[in-house]
């Protein structure tokens, strides 16, 4: 039963996944039908590659240190208190999670670059820095750790802190003593989810980094794109996948640890109205933090969507109907982005909903636990299943785009000029939100109601239909949202095969902010919002029927 659920994935992941990834690998690392290993020396003894390779590492170090020291204070306000707003305010504070890069890359150039805040009020530009770079991936990831370390503290029961201090601990070491090593694995798994999109960061960097700062992403694109350095660009690739392959199991680790933790309390009855100054000093702080960091850089760039060249109006939007005004690399009017970005999406989320849920429907089926050769090998294949459906997410998805061009072209895969080739991409980003939001539900099914309904006549699909589908609705509906937020901002792959007379939201802004002119600019600015606001639509939509179950994300 359980490999025959596993068989759609499976074979959906070795066609459109390994398939590309390994072709493009190969042409980068062979030649006249043999491997020629040498080009890994080569590459790795050039300075701008060990420069490239530096820079991916610290900025992601950066990046993890300064979310984990911005975000866990609010990660204990979500879990601590309740106040008035907060499910509201929570999902403002996911809102950035669901951008796309380009919009949060187009958020932070208005906010720091040219006629930006700092640039009038002070006459600093930070475009182009990589300060500029750090503050977008704390903007990017700050839900990350708000979600998955505040998740588990609001569960955590405080009567074992209050216990420690009544037999003599300070408050600061009965925390330390107490919650700290509980919070450990939840902690080190934000952070390495954390490290991993930042790792692995293409749009922020690509927009913000200018020729001067590139991550291993961003030089896979360069070398493929621009110089079509096959070669180099596959040694990148492959050393950005081994990486990524070390924070995957590493993450898997930390997250079997989450799940032996302390005994854990339903959410609500752990949070409290603040009281005392220093609560309410918290509270405060947390908001001025989600006020300036979170929600100032996309009203700023709401802002510099209507501030046209004869003052504020609907200039850069009205301009985006037309085919006209738009840069000559358009062959269609910008506006028909929007069209096609969530006609791409709507396809793409259909198509990680049937994947994704037989992914997890597969990861869902018990097995015997006993120490047994068979029981332990099930739960090994369990464990990589899981990890396969999780590599989209951290191998690069210029690669993958790439590969589909020069994979997918001949017949019966002949898919070039196929309308379903962008939704296909899509789709493999999308896969892993859909289990990951569909998994904890799934597993909380009573598996007694299904073997009374199996006992009683019922078919496998109607046992489905009748006992699960009822109680994984909403998760349904969640993970169908963020599939449809995470495949409409998906720039990776998409800029490599988007038609130029099919382009997606993503690469139209890209297009538009690799231009030059005023009207390039508010153009990219105007269409950012329009994606901001679907995006943030979606999202706040979603948390109306949320439930605490509803998946890690």
């Amino acid at each position: 039963m359980r490999l025959g659920l596993m068989a759609v994935p499976l074979a959906f992941f070795a066609l459109l996944f390994a398939y590309p990834v390994t072709a493009i690998v190969g042409r980068g690392l062979k030649e006249g039908g043999h491997w020629q290993l040498g080009r890994f020396t080569a590459v790795l003894a050039d300075p701008d590659v060990l420069h490239v390779l530096w820079f991916t590492v610290w900025q992601a170090a950066a990046s993890t240190a300064l979310t984990l020291l911005i975000a866990l204070p609010g990660a204990y306000v979500f879990a601590r208190f309740d106040f008035p707003g907060k499910r509201l305010l929570r999902a403002v504070v996911t809102v950035p999670f669901v951008l796309p890069t380009v919009v949060v890359g187009s958020a932070f150039l208005a906010l720091v670059g040219r006629g930006g805040p700092l640039d009038a009020l002070w006459g600093v530009r930070l475009d182009t820095s990589v300060w500029a770079i750090l503050m977008a991936h704390v903007f990017f990831n700050y839900a990350v750790v708000v979600r998955t370390v505040g998740g588990l503290w609001g569960q955590l029961d405080p009567r074992q802190e209050e216990a420690a201090r009544v037999l003599g601990a300070g408050r600061f070491a009965a925390w330390r003593k107490v919650t700290l090593p509980a919070l450990g694995p939840a902690v080190a798994a934000a952070a390495l989810m954390v490290f991993l999109f930042t790792f692995t960061s293409f749009g922020i960097v690509q927009i913000l980094g200018g020729p001067t700062f590139s991550t291993l992403e961003v030089e896979i694109y360069r070398q493929t794109a621009d110089y079509l350095d096959l070669p180099t660009a596959a040694v990148l690739t492959l050393l950005q996948f081994l990486a990524v392959l070390v924070l995957l199991a590493l993450h898997a680790w930390t997250v079997r640890r989450r799940e032996a933790a302390l005994r854990l309390v339903d959410a609500s009855s752990t949070a409290r109205r603040p009281c005392g100054p220093g609560q309410w000093a918290l509270l405060w702080g947390t908001l001025a933090v989600i006020a300036v960091l979170l929600v100032a850089p996309l009203l700023v760039l709401a802002e510099r969507s209507f501030a046209g060249p004869d003052g504020y109006g609907a200039l850069f939007y009205t301009s985006l109907s037309s085919a006209a005004s738009a840069d000559s690399t358009f062959a269609v009017a910008p506006l028909d982005a929007l069209w096609n970005s969530l006609s791409y999406a709507a396809a793409a989320t259909a198509i990680a909903l049937v994947v994704g849920g037989l992914a997890a429907a597969a990861l869902t089926l018990p097995y015997s636990r006993h120490r047994s050769g068979e029981s332990l090998r099930a739960g090994r294949l369990v464990r990589g299943f899981d990890a396969l459906l999780m590599l989209p997410l951290g191998v690069s998805a210029v690669t993958v785009g790439f590969g589909f061009l020069i994979t997918l072209d001949k017949p019966p895969l002949d898919l070039r000029s196929s309308w379903w080739l962008v939704p296909l991409a899509q789709a493999l980003v999308g896969v892993p939100f859909v289990v990951r939001t569909m998994l904890p539900v799934l597993r909380a099914v009573d598996g007694r109601l299904r073997e009374a309904a199996a006992v009683l006549g019922a078919s496998p699909w109607r046992v489905w239909r009748e006992v699960d589908l009822p109680m994984v609705r909403r998760a349904l509906l969640i993970a169908a949202g963020f599939a449809f937020a995470v495949s409409l901002g998906e720039f990776g792959a998409t800029v490599f095969i988007a038609r130029p007379d099919r382009p997606t939201l993503p690469v139209a802004v890209a297009r538009l902010l690799g231009r030059a002119g005023e009207l390039n600019y508010g153009q990219a600015m105007a269409m950012s919002t329009i994606l901001m606001v679907v995006c943030a639509g979606a999202l706040l939509a979603l948390e109306r029927i949320r439930t605490d179950q509803s998946g890690e994300f």
